[in-house]
């Protein structure tokens, strides 16, 4: 049997079995309403737009004017001819917004993550991962123990105890890094960044944390999980990404003393081997640096709605996991009843994602949402509605 046949068959399984993804096309700007491809107008509760900045016309005008001054892409790496001025002014605002000395751009959140940990870490070294870290912090993990020789662990989900006792473990180990999510982007999760910051300062260990969900999210201004917990400036490195809060396009970077970032540079393969950040996408990722630092009523706005949407679900019957971010998961179980939920709020005007096996555990399959500063109440409120025709039909409520 031939290796094509052998992944239609696998196909064909999923969706036997109810669990196919099937893409919907949108035909225009990201927003609270999106026009979809043979569904016509749609709320959109599934998006990473959490500040609205997508089509922002100030960030969308940056990007413009970035594409006649500086082109259409970099043609090169970094250390080539990849660098441009408007990389210098956008890491220098990302250094600023996050607390941190300095900080590199990546063509990706992924990227940034890939890179940190095989460049910073040595045989012998240890790094330890939070059960529910995201893939990219797990992929760089195994990547970086299969060419470092590193050892690896794994703590239990916000398993302090854990945490400490595998950390005393590995004590003689030269450098200890802790990673660790802001947010733990299905569950909706804050980490305990305080305490993680405490231990590690008890035991030497270093503390990396992807803040993905969060840059531009918690906080009062958005500045991420540190100033959610006031401890902004004391992370000792904070990667994140410019593809959500941050305007929504693409990139990451990775945020620390100008040492990282400059050994970053000179080391880290997706920065040696990637073109870099296209200037569009830097222009307007700054741009939207620029106006949720002069607009933190945007901050503001999108904890109101998320406060609100979660106590309108919970009053029409269901049950979110508990939390204070803007990601509402609504557990339903099996992954072929979040599918089908979300086919049912589709159809009811509302495009929200159902999550299963093996995004989430077995059995733990959700219907994910998240809110942004752009919903109205009006559009939480017809999200609410459609919730409750669709559990009624799907047999949740």
């Amino acid at each position: 049997m031939s290796l094509f046949t052998e992944l239609q068959q696998e196909l064909d399984a999923l969706k036997d079995a109810g669990t196919y993804k099937r893409l919907n096309y949108i035909e225009g700007p990201q927003g609270a309403r999106v026009q979809m491809e043979g569904r016509g107008e749609v709320i959109v509760l599934s998006s990473n737009n959490y500040l609205g900045l997508a089509n922002e016309p100030a960030v969308v005008e940056a990007g413009v004017e970035a594409l006649r001054q500086f082109g259409a892409g970099t043609a090169s790496v970094r250390f080539i001819c990849g660098t441009f001025t408007v990389h210098r002014e956008l890491e220098a605002a990302l250094a600023r917004f996050v607390g941190t000395e300095a900080s590199m751009s990546y063509v990706s959140a992924w990227n940034a993550n890939e890179a940190l940990t095989p460049t910073i870490v040595r045989e012998g070294d240890f790094v330890i991962s939070d059960a529910l870290n995201h893939a990219s912090i797990i992929d760089s993990v195994r990547l970086a123990k299969a060419i470092t020789k590193c050892t690896t662990a794994v703590y239990k989900h916000a398993d302090m105890d854990d945490l400490r006792e595998k950390l005393r473990a590995h004590q003689s180990a030269p450098r200890k890094i802790i990673w660790t999510d802001g947010v733990f982007s299905m569950e909706g999760a804050i980490a305990k960044l305080p305490d993680i910051l405490q231990i590690a300062r008890e035991e030497g260990a270093i503390v990396v944390m992807d803040d993905s969900h969060a840059t531009g999210v918690l906080g009062k201004t958005g500045r991420g999980t540190a100033e959610h917990f006031g401890v902004l400036g004391e992370v000792d490195i904070i990667t994140s990404t410019l593809g959500k809060a941050l305007g929504g396009a693409a990139g990451g970077f990775i945020a620390g003393p100008a040492a990282l970032c400059d050994i970053m540079t000179q080391r880290s393969r997706p920065q040696l081997f990637s073109n870099a950040l296209p200037p569009t996408v830097a222009a307007s990722a700054l741009a939207a640096v620029r106006y949720t630092e002069a607009h933190p009523e945007l901050v503001t706005r999108l904890h109101d709605n998320a406060r609100y949407f979660r106590a309108a679900i919970q009053e029409a019957g269901f049950k979110p996991l508990p939390g204070e971010t803007p990601i509402v998961p609504i557990i339903v179980g099996e992954t072929a009843l979040a599918i089908r939920m979300s086919n049912l709020l589709l159809e009811r005007g509302v495009f929200v994602t159902g999550f299963g096996f093996p995004v989430v555990p077995k059995g733990e399959a959700r219907v994910r949402c998240q809110v942004s500063a752009a919903h109205t109440r009006t559009d939480l409120d017809a999200v609410v509605e459609a919730f409750k025709s669709a559990g009624k039909v799907a047999g949740i409520l």
